[in-house]
């Protein structure tokens, strides 16, 4: 993801006053945080909730689909519940709120509240962390993964925590995707492009951020974004070879997860994930890479790739064993027509 100017938040346009907005400004010692309110002022209280129930998208938006799915599996069917969207920027034009604009025209919403942060100490304003750890689902807005995963280490990493631990749930889209992996590509060092990550595994803007959250079921993922429209296979590709070679991930396996534009996988409490809207490829490697060193070509025999079409499943909880299509990459060189290939079924 390329880091994008940081937004400034202003106030909600009178077409909005029907949802009682609220701009409230953030405590003095976080100046630049700010914080927009839609539906109800008063959060929701109930002793207990039916998730966790997360939401991974391809692209910034809100999929109404899986956002629907996660809330009435969290909410168990009756009630509302609050939704916090983070974000590190503002749109650049129309509406300051489009991720709560989407939430507040699903059923089961009581409230939506948009806080904009947009420095590391914003991830210890009191303010937003009350509003996180009382809300029931966390969604993380598009823009650079590398501003969220800044926030590593401080309050705001426990209240997002919390959140999932009550039951509730987490999600984004595009760098908001990313940061919900277990192994996060943070492209702190910028953005890499397949033929660069194939052509050295090492490039300097292929960098790691591990122990942001670790989601139930969800173990050894990098997830990516804008999959098939950016061409991004082979740089998960790498990014699997990579966490494996370095120990990022344990049991010696890394599973890419890449959602299309458009597209959304909806993950249930007990890890089973459901795609929606476009493609979701699901990147296996199993083994170490037989080249992966700095300045060198990347080399590895046989991932194994699942194709989830919408409507399509993945167990994160018991991980399929057949199902997937292999595809190679040799001396940095990938195997013809990545996104396509006919399933294994005899898988021993």
């Amino acid at each position: 993801m390329f880091h994008i100017p940081l937004r400034l938040v202003t106030c909600l346009t009178a077409s909005l006053a029907l949802l009682a907005p609220t701009l409230v400004a953030a405590e003095s010692a976080h100046a630049a945080a700010k914080r927009i309110r839609l539906g109800s002022s008063a959060d929701v209280s109930r002793g207990s909730w039916s998730g966790p129930a997360y939401t991974m998208n391809g692209s910034g938006a809100v999929v109404p689909a899986t956002m629907t799915r996660a809330i009435d599996a969290i909410r168990g069917g009756t009630g509302t519940l609050d939704v916090v969207v983070i974000a590190a920027s503002a749109p650049g034009s129309g509406s300051t709120t489009p991720e709560c604009d989407t939430v507040m025209g699903l059923a089961g919403v009581n409230s939506c509240t948009t806080w904009t942060l947009t420095t590391r100490n914003d991830g210890n304003n009191s303010a937003a962390n009350s509003d996180i750890r009382n809300a029931e689902f966390v969604y993380f807005a598009g823009g650079d993964q590398c501003d969220y995963a800044d926030w590593k280490g401080t309050a705001l990493q426990n209240s997002v925590k919390s959140v999932v631990a009550k039951g509730g749930g987490s999600g984004g889209g595009s760098a908001g995707h990313h940061i919900n992996s277990a192994v996060v590509y943070d492209a702190c060092g910028g953005s890499v492009t397949t033929d660069e990550a194939l052509y050295d595994p090492y490039d300097p803007a292929i960098t790691f951020t591990t122990g942001m959250f670790s989601w139930p079921n969800y173990a050894g993922t990098i997830n990516d974004s804008h999959f098939v429209t950016r061409d991004r296979m082979g740089r998960t590709m790498a990014f699997v070879a990579r966490a494996i070679e370095d120990g990022l991930t344990t049991g010696g396996a890394a599973w890419g997860v890449g959602v299309d534009d458009g597209g959304s996988l909806f993950i249930d409490k007990n890890g089973l994930a459901t795609a929606a809207g476009a493609d979701t490829f699901v990147v296996l490697g199993d083994h170490r890479p037989e080249q992966a060193d700095p300045d060198r070509y990347l080399t590895y025999d046989d991932y194994k790739i699942w194709r989830l079409r919408p409507g399509g499943t993945y167990d994160f909880k018991n991980r399929p064993t057949c199902g997937y299509y292999l595809r190679s990459v040799v001396d940095g060189i990938p195997d013809r027509d990545l996104y396509n290939g006919t399933p294994v079924t005899n898988c021993g």
